[in-house]
C-alpha cells in the first residue's frame, strides 16, 4: 500500500484547526499531483462514500467541490446511502442533479411499509427510483469504475460488488438497514446494510485501481441519553459496530472529509440543502488547506469525469513519503 499523501481531515465547527499537513506530506502530495498532471506515470484517485441514509445527500456537496476544482476521479465506491450517490455519479449524473433529486426525495420513494418477520419495510421501490436517477444500470456500463458494499448477515463480512451485472440488487442490499428494511436475498445469502461490515469502502476503491483514496465519512450524533425507541436502539448499535471498523477504513484512506451532519435526522430529507452545503463546506475546507499551486497543477480541462468510456488503468504507482506518521485527528 502506498504511503499516505495527506493527513486526515475532520470537519466540525472548528475544522480550520483540525487539519495539519507536514512538509514531508506536502512533498508527497506534490509528487502525486505531478503524476496526475501527466509529468509521470498516472496516479489514480478513488472516492469512497460512507453511509448515513438521508445524510448521504451531503456526498453531492463534496463531489460538487471536487468537480469545481477539476479533481480527476478514477473510481467511486459507496455503502448504504453512499452507494446510491456513487452509482449515480459513476453513471454520469452531475453532483448538482444528485443534490436536486436527494433534496426532493422522500422515504416512500425508495421504501414501502410492509410488516414481515425480518423487517418493517420492503425495498423493491428503490429499483424504480434508481431507474429514474441513473444513466446506465450495469457495473460494466458505468463511465468510471463503481464499487458497492453490502454485509453478509450470516458471516458479518463485507460483500463487495463491482460487476459485471446490474446495480439494483447490490444497492438495495447495501441500503437494507437491519431492523427496518428486510434483508435482500442473493445466491443463498441474506444481505444487509454495508455499513455494518465496512462503514466507508476505501479498501474497495484500492481494489478498483485507486492509488490514493478520498473517503467521505458522515458522523452520527453521539449521545449519553438512553434510546427511547427501537430505531434509536438499532442506531446506537450501528455506532458501536462502526467504531470497530473505523481503524480499517482509515488505514486505507489518504484524505478523510467529514461533513458536519451530526444534527441531521436519519430521515431528514427536508433539510437536504443544509446537508449539501455541509458537504461543500467540508470539502472546501480540506482543499483550501492544501497549497494553491498544487491544486492548480491538478486541474483537468474537461472536469473530474471522462466524457465517455472507462478511463485507462495503468499500474499503480507508489508515492514515496517520509515514514513519519501524520498528526492524529482529534477524537470524535
Amino acid at each position: 500500500m502506498t504511503h499516505r499523501f495527506v493527513s486526515s481531515v475532520r470537519h466540525s465547527s472548528n475544522a480550520g484547526n483540525n487539519l495539519s499537513i507536514s512538509s514531508g506530506v506536502r512533498e508527497a502530495l506534490a509528487a502525486l499531483l505531478r503524476l496526475v498532471r501527466g509529468k509521470g506515470p498516472a496516479a489514480k484517485i478513488g472516492v469512497a462514500l460512507g453511509g448515513g441514509f438521508a445524510r448521504g445527500i451531503a456526498h453531492a456537496g463534496v463531489l460538487e467541490v471536487l468537480e469545481r476544482h477539476r479533481i480527476p476521479i478514477h473510481c467511486v465506491t459507496g455503502t448504504s446511502a453512499g452507494a446510491i450517490v456513487a452509482a449515480a455519479y459513476a453513471s454520469g449524473v452531475k453532483p448538482s442533479e444528485i443534490a436536486r433529486v436527494g433534496c426532493s426525495m422522500r422515504f416512500q420513494d425508495v421504501a414501502r411499509w410492509s410488516l414481515g418477520r425480518m423487517g418493517f419495510v420492503a425495498s423493491e421501490r428503490m429499483q424504480g427510483f434508481l431507474e429514474k436517477l441513473l444513466r446506465v444500470y450495469r457495473f460494466e456500463e458505468m463511465r468510471i469504475p463503481l464499487g458497492v458494499v453490502a454485509t453478509d448477515l450470516a458471516s458479518g463480512r463485507p460483500v463487495d460488488f463491482c460487476g459485471p451485472g446490474d446495480v439494483f440488487l447490490p444497492i438495495r442490499a447495501s441500503c437494507s438497514y437491519p431492523g427496518l428494511f428486510r434483508p435482500v436475498r442473493q445466491e443463498g445469502r441474506l444481505l444487509v446494510d454495508g455499513a455494518i461490515g465496512m462503514e466507508v469502502p476505501a479498501a474497495l476503491a484500492r481494489r478498483l485501481g485507486a492509488t490514493h483514496v478520498i473517503s467521505v465519512y458522515l458522523p452520527m450524533l453521539e449521545s449519553d441519553v438512553f434510546p427511547r425507541n427501537m430505531f434509536q436502539v438499532v442506531n446506537r448499535c450501528f455506532q458501536i459496530l462502526q467504531s470497530r471498523t473505523e481503524k480499517d477504513w482509515r488505514a486505507a484512506s489518504d484524505l478523510v472529509i467529514a461533513p458536519d451532519v451530526r444534527e441531521m435526522a436519519w430521515d431528514g430529507f427536508d433539510r437536504g440543502m443544509e446537508m449539501v452545503k455541509a458537504g461543500e463546506v467540508a470539502a472546501t475546507v480540506a482543499l483550501a488547506r492544501l497549497p494553491g499551486s498544487l491544486l492548480a497543477e491538478n486541474r483537468e480541462p474537461s472536469g473530474g469525469m471522462p466524457a465517455t468510456g472507462r478511463p485507462p488503468r495503468p499500474s499503480p504507482v507508489p508515492i514515496h513519503a517520509p515514514s513519519a506518521q501524520p498528526p492524529a485527528e482529534p477524537s470524535r
